[in-house]
């Protein structure tokens, strides 16, 4: 069962307190942002991050001092967009994380953003595009599902397109998933969650958790509370944001999987990437579960022929939505 392959990701949930194996450079692009000011606070305290560069159009300078007060052995440094300081915070960079754009207001969807956050990702891919074009770029601004094909496709205009190394983070469902199921049960799980990243693309697969037991009411339950479960933030922050803490802490989780597998560990984490799974539906992104390696991604796995009938309903709907947001991310990028 797919979920039995992730059991190695139980009991890991908090870094290794070891000394890093390989030097490791990671930049935040929007670190002083909602979700930005706690991932960087979770990467300075990773010790595989030996280097952390800090990008924001402002407030960098004071976070930079605030985390490099901080008595891990990183040095943290800050850029703004002064002095070209977006391209010297990429320069020589492994990982790039983007949870740059705007936060997610109530009544708000993520398609939304994308008139404001697609303009943002366009310009931050380009600059990793023409600095650092052998990092692993893991990108959280929203909608997920448009700002990775748009992230690709600049890429591939730049002549420096590797889709092993594009990555869209939709690792908050997997946690969500697995705490709402934790809430019902009391056993803390990994729940495979596939498909992509907003509303009814977003696919839990509690079929695969071995030994769980739901009634059709709680299944359905369940599965709009994770594909929804954004909205119940944005709604209890009312007005004031998102997601944040838990995208931060999901994000922070997704780079030392990345790190570990650069240091050599085999890893297997889900992610938005570019795969063959349903090209023929005209699906070239989809969230599934993927083996890292140094280079990104090793090998992508595709979905258990035991899922349920219902799953796979809910992959029928999810591609017809992925196909939609797919094009217009494409289009965006190659309008440009």
């Amino acid at each position: 069962m797919l979920a039995a392959r992730a059991a190695s990701l139980l009991g890991r949930r908090a870094f290794s307190t070891s000394a890093a194996q390989n030097a490791a450079k990671v930049a935040v692009l929007g670190a002083a942002g909602g979700i930005g000011q706690p991932l960087s606070l979770l990467l300075k305290a990773n010790p595989k991050v030996t280097e952390l560069s800090l990008y924001d159009v402002v407030n960098t300078p004071g976070v930079t001092a605030d985390l490099s007060h901080i008595n891990t052995s990183s040095k943290v440094s800050g850029f703004t967009p002064e002095n070209d300081g977006l391209r010297a915070a990429l320069d020589g960079c492994d990982v790039v994380v983007i949870p740059a754009g705007v936060p997610r207001k109530p009544g708000m969807t993520r398609d939304d953003l994308f008139k404001i956050n697609a303009g943002i990702v366009r310009d931050l891919a380009q600059a990793c595009a023409e600095t650092c074009p052998k990092a692993n770029i893991l990108i959280i601004s929203n909608p997920v599902n448009s700002t990775v094909p748009i992230a690709s496709e600049v890429f591939k205009k730049a002549g420096v397109y590797d889709p092993k190394r594009i990555f869209g983070v939709t690792t908050l469902d997997c946690v969500r998933a697995s705490r709402f199921i934790y809430e019902k049960s009391g056993n803390l799980v990994d729940v495979p969650v596939v498909g992509g990243h907003a509303g009814i693309t977003i696919i839990p697969l509690f079929s695969q958790v071995e030994g769980l037991k739901l009634s059709n009411e709680e299944r359905d339950a369940l599965t709009y509370r994770v594909q929804f479960g954004g909205d119940e933030v944005v709604k209890a922050k009312a007005g004031t944001g998102s997601a944040t803490l838990s995208m931060a802490y999901a994000g922070a989780r997704f780079t030392d999987s990345i790190l570990r597998a650069t240091q050599g560990e085999d890893v297997l984490e889900w992610a938005f990437v570019r795969n063959d799974l349903y090209a023929n539906e005209g699906v070239n992104y989809f969230s599934t579960y993927v083996r890292l390696g140094p280079e990104g991604v090793k090998e992508v796995l595709p979905l258990p022929d035991s899922i349920s009938d219902y799953e796979k309903d809910l992959v029928a709907k999810a591609l017809v939505e992925l196909q939609k947001t797919e094009k217009k991310g494409v289009e965006f990028a190659t309008s440009a």
